[in-house]
């Protein structure tokens, strides 16, 4: 039986589909794409990289497909729902987000993980012109 939970095996990921946007020396322009625009042509390091990429993902699949099972389809269409507007609230596209709300839905505010000791704001690489990061998220620039 299965329960129409869905699969844990790692499947791998296809690189081949990742479009980048190169400039004219054939490599991304890092004051407007970001440094972080050229990790799309890395591959992956190790197995476990997409199996750990993905775990979040998949961990919220299972949990779906289990309460969709024992308390029918309404409470998984409600709690997605509730994650998408939370999701949705945000800043202005250069002033950072903590995601609080979204954090509290998926049960992720009680973890610590890499990206709380590491990615603290004021370490951060991606903050630039406040006008320009505005026109690119409009499609202006």
């Amino acid at each position: 039986m299965s329960f129409g939970l869905p699969s844990l095996k790692v499947k791998p990921e296809n690189a081949g589909n990742v479009t980048v946007q190169e400039g004219p020396f054939g490599i991304p322009n890092p004051m407007v794409a970001g440094i972080g625009s050229t990790k799309n042509k890395l591959g992956m390091s190790h197995p476990l990289q997409a199996s750990e990429k993905n775990y979040h993902l998949n961990e919220e699949k299972m949990n779906m497909a289990m309460l969709r099972n024992i308390q029918g389809l309404h409470a998984p269409m409600k709690l997605s729902m509730e994650r998408k507007f939370a999701s949705k609230v945000g800043r202005l596209p250069f002033m950072p987000s903590s995601n609080l709300q979204h954090d509290v839905f998926t049960g992720r505010y009680l973890d610590i993980g890499f990206e709380d000791i590491l990615n603290t704001s004021e370490f951060c690489e991606v903050s630039g012109q406040p006008h320009a990061v505005v026109e690119r998220s409009l499609g202006i620039l």
